[in-house]
């Protein structure tokens, strides 16, 4: 069986500089019917977990260390015995929510994750924040941006450990330059492509001035 995609909604808080905020986050997971990737594991261990079932979970990969995206990271490595992945860069940001427990071990632009015969490419897309990264899995025509990059544009930069200029430059040098017919799978709200969202890039660097 090739592999599939399956989207968990959870529900839960996001805070960063003193601000707390109710969202609903996407939870991706990528396999087949005996082992699977589990992609940003927010709010919800169990709820994931009860998704995943008897698979084999390979590796659970942080597109960023915002807490609603690694909130529950470590419960799940715990339930399911696999490793969690983030970017260096946002080192301190994971700190920030689980001071005593680190990530197994960290991504770097260009590295390959494979589950169920299936290759994701890791994109480094510094700027929503400076460790952010996508997963790009070309046979799938999927790329997944966490909250770099959303239908309607990028993800928000007036926080700490994030840039505007940053962002805009991943969006246009790595994603937007994917096949227009990509499937975009973000971190919060629908799916969009690279074909809807690309011809809005200067829309959004205006805006964002």
């Amino acid at each position: 069986m090739s592999a599939a995609i399956e989207r968990v909604v959870t529900h839960g808080t996001f805070s960063l500089d003193g601000g707390t905020w109710d969202v609903e986050n996407n939870v991706w997971i990528v396999g087949d019917t005996r082992e699977v990737l589990v992609i940003d594991p927010a709010h919800d261990a169990a709820s994931i977990a009860k998704v995943v079932g008897d698979r084999e979970v390979t590796a659970i990969v942080c597109t960023h260390a915002h807490n609603d995206h690694i909130n529950a990271a470590p419960e799940l490595a715990e339930r399911t015995g696999a490793p969690v992945f983030l970017h260096l860069d946002d080192r301190l940001l994971w700190r920030q929510v689980h001071p005593d427990r680190g990530p197994d071990g960290y991504l770097s632009d260009a590295r390959r994750l494979k589950v169920a015969g299936t290759e994701l490419v890791v994109l480094h897309t510094p700027g929503h924040t400076f460790g952010a990264v996508s997963l790009y899995a070309p046979e799938m025509g999927v790329v997944f941006t966490g909250d770099t990059l959303f239908a309607g544009g990028p993800g928000a930069t007036g926080r700490s450990y994030s840039d505007f200029t940053s962002i805009i430059r991943s969006i246009r040098d790595r994603l937007l330059v994917l096949p227009p017919d990509t499937q975009v799978l973000t971190g919060h709200g629908e799916a969009t492509t690279v074909g809807i969202e690309a011809p809005h890039l200067q829309e959004w660097i205006d805006r964002g001035h």
